[in-house]
């Protein structure tokens, strides 16, 4: 396997979180994929709508709880719909989302946590903390992307992420994340993954940010820790974790990427696509058997990623896990499905679309990377 090309801060970075051209067309053939773009959109405008909108996400000073299964995909995933849709600049979601973040960015001091100790017992202060630094981080390095340098209130934001890791001990490098028992994003491996997506908000952001001398230490810090970790964690992780090799280059060996993308390909199933219930040894809490059929979160997510993996022996992998996703839109509601992990839900109710609501995000990453 050729060593793997990776983008770096001021180049490909910018591919398709930023909604510009960045990533490999030949995993598609010579025609992009036919899925229904608009209706992508429409999906996607209105659950983050709902969820700006729903009670349990209000936060105090007015503003709302950025969450890591419909909020954060969406801000990676909606601009890269725009050039496809013609449109002139960001949907009302998102502009009420990125104001939300810039807020709670600025006001970081005065803004209560998510979820604080007093009402939600202890450490959820510091977890609440550190989840929201690393995704108001990941959302505005994403934005800037496609601009010369960084703007300086997602600045603010790293400078926020990097008061808060840990310096010394086991989670050195890394930082206090949700945890809830809850797979994929709030659950015991889940700190890794938060490490990772800060790793991929380094990588993103542009004006050479990733080589500014005084956040050396902490990214020594951060390097240290995704690698002494790589080898422990299930592959949903591994997954996140490659997806950062590729936009920070030497995150990782040569040897340490090739392995990922190995036991990636290898759990790809018959049908072109990949199921989440694969990607590690999950169990539901209410004791139902987890959903195993392939679905639009997996085959999204990692086909999204191989794509940055310019190497000719994942290109049937791609090849068929694009298929799958061209196959697999709801015609209705623009939709790609996905089931819980954690307990049998009602699809149709809110959520029960949490999972479905990241599967319609990566699955256009995925898609949208082919059309560039």
């Amino acid at each position: 396997m050729k060593k793997l090309i990776t983008a770096g801060a001021c180049g490909l970075t910018v591919f398709m979180l930023a909604g510009l051209s960045a990533t490999l067309s030949w995993a598609a053939g010579d025609d992009s994929p036919t899925w229904n773009r608009k209706a992508a959109a429409a999906y996607l405008d209105q659950r983050q709508d709902w969820w700006q909108k729903w009670p349990s996400a209000a936060r105090d000073h007015g503003t709302f709880c950025v969450s890591c299964h419909t909020a954060a995909p969406y801000a990676l995933a909606r601009p890269a719909l725009r050039v496809a849709l013609g449109e002139a600049g960001p949907s009302a979601p998102e502009i009420a989302l990125i104001a939300n973040v810039t807020k709670r960015v600025t006001a970081w001091k005065d803004v209560e946590p998510f979820y604080p100790d007093q009402t939600r017992g202890l450490p959820k202060t510091s977890e609440s903390r550190g989840t929201e630094a690393i995704l108001n981080a990941l959302i505005l390095a994403s934005r800037d992307a496609r601009s010369p340098s960084l703007s300086d209130e997602a600045r603010r934001a790293f400078d926020n992420l990097w008061a808060l890791q840990f310096r010394s001990g086991d989670p050195s490098g890394s930082w206090a994340w949700l945890n809830f028992h809850y797979e994929p994003w709030e659950a015991d491996n889940s700190a890794y993954h938060g490490a990772a997506l800060a790793a991929i908000a380094v990588g993103t952001a542009p004006g050479g940010y990733a080589a500014t001398p005084d956040i050396q230490d902490r990214l020594k810090l951060l390097r240290e820790y995704l690698q002494r970790g790589n080898e422990k964690q299930h592959l949903f992780n591994r997954v996140i974790l490659l997806w950062a090799s590729a936009v920070w280059p030497g995150l990782l060996t040569h040897e340490q990427q090739q392995a990922i993308v190995d036991a990636t390909a290898h759990s790809q199933q018959d049908d072109g696509g990949w199921s989440v219930s694969s990607l590690g040894t999950f169990k539901r809490i209410d004791g139902t058997p987890l959903d195993t059929r392939s679905d639009g979160y997996a085959t999204g997510l990692i086909t999204f990623v191989l794509q940055m993996v310019p190497d000719p022996r994942v290109q049937p992998q791609v090849k068929r896990g694009l298929a799958w996703l061209t196959t697999h839109q709801d015609p209705a509601t623009g939709v790609w499905f996905a089931a819980s992990l954690n307990k049998q839900r009602d699809p149709a109710s809110d959520a029960g679309r949490f999972m479905s609501d990241a599967a319609t995000a990566y699955a256009v990453l995925a898609l949208t990377s082919v059309s560039r």
